[in-house]
């Protein structure tokens, strides 16, 4: 087929995506009806699907076959739109608070404006932080049943910095590494950015397919196991004792590093012991304070072996030099006085009442979740259209994630994610009510 005539019916499709004249979830002819009916090779065919795909128009499931997606949703939907629009409900991404928290940084302020070590808030810090501040960290990481010593605890930039930085020092450019097939999208923004390569781990609504791990492990060369064993995002499980010993059983036989992403780890009551105390010697564990007291407080916090502190704190060095001062002693002092532990408990009661909301209006409506986090994943019928869905829920001002963001494999499932820690109940409840009657609709 002439390059030029080829490239006429690519064009003639994206134009009728664009126009309208193909709805979104309008399913496109066979490859081989289309090779059929326009006299082309099945090659050329599967070529012309191809290329609209990369340009976003449509998405082919296995299967299934080609559908439209729905083209007016925001780029990024899902992951980075942390500005909503005026008057747009957001279940999209989650930045929980409680009332009072801005007269606790006022506060908080104040006293460390009476400080005497004030000063020295204002000069260059140890990359890693002051000693006594990750002497702060690691008592509270006890609390989270993780015993290491304040040499093991290095200071960084909220979470996403700390997955940045086990993964700049300790992984390179082609190196394998493997995350459940669902998983946390500044992860793979991550991965995409260091030229990694992300093999899926196929999982179910109670952890991952460990037997398809070790499977994978013996067929490639995997470097590492990415981990969010303690209320997973989107699925919201918490691996239990058995899964964590085999985990762990399978990272020393072939050798994996381990990065363990505790950022909602707060919010399970009792949970087996961390990746990080059950295989210390290879595991990195990255948390932060943005969840459990509030987004704009950029501190997070790395545990990791001995031997891989120096390579960790020359990243933070080149990256951000360190954690700024004034931030992390406002930080540590909120750890060491009790008051990160009283807002994690309030907001595990204020993530069970809003989970428990969600159920009362979702009602029928399949999910999964956890009975303390601040999140939902709504799997959706099997010709429902999860574009159509955000879509249709944007024009009633709501903003909710569909599943892309999430997916690291070719076939992306039509799920939606609730994120419903960003609006107040009464908002959320609203939100909700309208999620439930436009799943239905389309359902």
């Amino acid at each position: 087929m002439p390059r030029s005539r080829y490239k006429s019916l690519v064009d003639a499709f994206a134009a009728d995506i664009r126009s309208g004249r193909l709805a979104p979830g309008t399913r496109l002819p066979t490859h081989r009806h289309l090779a059929a009916e326009h006299g082309l090779a099945l090659v050329t065919a599967s070529r012309v699907y191809a290329e609209l795909e990369q340009m976003g128009l449509v998405s082919g499931e296995t299967g299934r076959g080609t559908f439209v997606r729905e083209t007016s949703l925001p780029p990024g939907q899902g992951y980075a739109q942390s500005v909503v629009a005026a008057g747009m409900l957001d279940l999209n991404f989650n930045y929980p608070s409680l009332p009072g928290q801005a007269d606790l940084l006022r506060s908080g302020l104040r006293q460390l404006a009476l400080s005497g070590d004030l000063e020295a808030l204002l000069r260059y810090q140890p990359h890693a932080g002051r000693l006594h501040e990750r002497a702060s960290v690691a008592r509270h990481l006890q609390t989270r049943g993780l015993s290491v010593s304040a040499e093991q605890v290095l200071i960084v930039s909220g979470a996403q910095h700390g997955l940045a930085v086990a993964m700049m020092a300790l992984l390179k450019p082609g190196d394998v590494i493997a995350a459940d097939a669902l998983t946390y999208p500044g992860f793979k923004t991550l991965a995409e950015t260091l030229h990694l390569e992300v093999l899926p781990v196929p999982v179910s609504d109670k952890g991952p397919d460990l037997a398809a791990l070790e499977k994978l492990c013996r067929s490639r060369p995997v470097r590492a196991v990415y981990s969010m064993p303690t209320l997973h995002n989107p699925l919201g499980w918490v691996m239990d004792a058995d899964q964590r010993a085999q985990l762990v059983a399978i990272a020393r036989q072939h050798e994996l590093m381990i990065i363990e992403d505790a950022a909602y780890a707060f919010l399970a009551d009792n949970p087996p012991p961390p990746l990080a105390m059950l295989a210390p010697e290879r595991t990195v564990y990255v948390s932060g304070l943005s969840k459990n007291i509030a987004t704009g407080l950029r501190v997070g916090f790395m545990a990791a072996p001995i031997p891989w502190v120096a390579a960790l704190e020359r990243t933070i060095m080149a990256t951000t030099w360190n954690t700024p001062g004034v931030m992390t002693a406002l930080a540590c002092t909120w750890l060491d006085d009790g008051t990160v532990g009283q807002l994690e408990a309030q907001k595990r009661e204020d993530a069970q009442a809003r989970q428990a909301l969600a159920r009362e209006v979702l009602g029928a409506i399949k999910t999964i979740s956890h009975p303390s986090s601040y999140f939902i994943w709504l799997p959706l019928a099997e010709d429902a259209r999860a574009d159509r869905i955000a879509m249709a829920l944007m024009r009633e001002q709501v903003s909710v994630s569909p599943a892309e963001p999430f997916a690291i494999t070719a076939h992306v499932p039509h799920a939606i994610r609730l994120a419903l820690g960003s609006v107040d109940r009464v908002s959320l409840r609203q939100a909700l009510v309208k999620v439930q009657r436009i799943v239905s609709l389309y359902a």
